[in-house]
């Protein structure tokens, strides 16, 4: 007891200020630590980061020069390592689902792409393979063709396939002195004979599930449409948009916000982007038909003027009949033509099987009821909205009903998935 007094007396020495102190950097420490756990459990579904294409910051460093001219660059890709445990048979398809809770931002939505990942192969290989082939025979130069004043681009572009997929893929691709083969369906691609043995965005395009685009400058200063394989784009066609400047593809096709919001930012993009800086992009669409190549719903592929759009399309149809296509896009510069390189991959999944995945349901209605009337319009929301958002909102309610944590969302997933 004697011992314990003298403690009680030490203790009632101590100042009321000093006691203030104390309990002050107790309330500081613990403040820092709880912002600090914040910090590192905060969400990562931040928008997309978009390059600031006004600011002449390093990323965008160009040598001046006239426009239209390009001289030859002396940069070379990484050498990519083989893709993880791929297999052409077994590797599913990435699960891109690039849509955010409302309300709905029109940007570019630019990311930095690490170039390992360029292109993007998985266990559909097979069938867009095939699908791109029979098109490709079917079609012609009306989806698969080259300019012959971007030939020399087209063919850098081979050179890159035949140099990056080999390295990337060496369980289906196979470098060689000519080109490289197909270790799965023995297509031989000889890239140095001349002249070619077909057009060489038709050889690209059997290499790769994208469809590709490639944009060069001219004299004007506007980048044009002078080399593409578009196979299975399913709303639009290489033949409507072919010779055009960059600003008129995307006018052409009524792209919401595109002049008020995206040209100016586009363009000058374009004209500083070089060839140590590619980008990746995602955007998505609903469709209600089954048909990866052309969506039959929105017409006749090769109807007239006038008769093909989404006031074609079937009203709700029934929620099976609902598709989710979702792009993962790349931009890159090619250092020796200039030519501005497009990959569109597409992701095609039925709307019931993309909502078994948890958050799903929700943050795709939010998305949707988020639209303004210029994209509901480029999307074709009137067409299906009834039937979707009735099953979305009824999917979301049974993910609740079993416990799934809304709040908890943005700790298990980030954008674009």
């Amino acid at each position: 007891m004697a011992h314990l007094g003298v403690q009680l007396k030490s203790i009632a020495i101590v100042s009321p200020k000093t006691i203030f102190y104390g309990i002050a950097v107790i309330a500081l420490a613990s403040w820092l630590i709880i912002r600090a756990s914040q910090f590192f459990k905060k969400p990562t579904d931040y928008p997309p980061r978009t390059p600031d294409v006004e600011r002449r910051g390093s990323y965008f460093k160009t040598p001046p020069r006239e426009p239209g001219v390009w001289e030859p660059m002396d940069f070379k890709r990484p050498t990519a390592p083989p893709a993880p445990n791929w297999n052409v048979h077994t590797s599913t398809p990435k699960p891109y689902r690039p849509f955010r809770h409302g309300p709905y931002h029109i940007t570019m939505g630019l990311r930095n792409m690490d170039w390992d990942e360029w292109i993007e192969l998985d266990s559909h290989y097979l069938r867009f393979h095939n699908d791109k082939a029979n098109r490709i025979i079917e079609r012609g130069s009306k989806c698969s063709r080259t300019d012959p004043a971007a030939f020399d681009g087209a063919v850098e572009l081979l050179e890159e396939f035949c140099a990056y997929l080999p390295e990337r893929y060496p369980s289906l691709y196979k470098r060689t002195s000519v080109g490289m083969d197909n270790l799965l369906t023995g297509e031989v691609f000889n890239i140095v004979e001349r002249p070619l043995i077909e057009d060489p965005m038709q050889m690209a395009g059997r290499m790769v599930q994208d469809d590709l685009a490639i944009m060069f400058e001219k004299s004007d200063g506007q980048y044009y449409l002078l080399a593409g394989s578009i196979l299975l784009a399913g709303f639009w066609k290489l033949e409507d948009k072919f010779g055009m400047p960059l600003s008129e593809i995307h006018t052409s096709g009524d792209v919401p916000g595109f002049r008020e919001k995206l040209e100016k930012g586009m363009m000058n993009f374009f004209r500083r982007v070089q060839p140590n800086g590619p980008v990746q992009r995602n955007n998505y669409f609903i469709q209600v038909d089954d048909e990866l190549a052309w969506s039959s719903s929105i017409g006749d592929e090769d109807g007239a003027e006038g008769t093909v759009g989404w006031f074609t399309a079937e009203k709700n149809k029934a929620i099976k009949h609902h598709y989710f296509r979702s792009e993962r896009q790349t931009l890159r510069r090619l250092p020796r033509s200039g030519g501005v390189v497009f990959t569109i991959r597409t992701y095609f999944h039925p709307i019931t099987e993309i909502c078994e995945e948890p958050y799903v349901p929700g943050r795709l209605a939010s998305a949707v009821r988020s639209w303004g009337d210029d994209v509901s319009k480029y999307k074709g929301k009137d067409r299906y909205q009834e039937v979707l958002l009735e099953y979305l909102d009824q999917k979301h309610q049974e993910q609740v009903a079993a416990g799934l944590e809304v709040e908890k969302e943005d700790e298990v997933r980030s954008y674009p998935f």
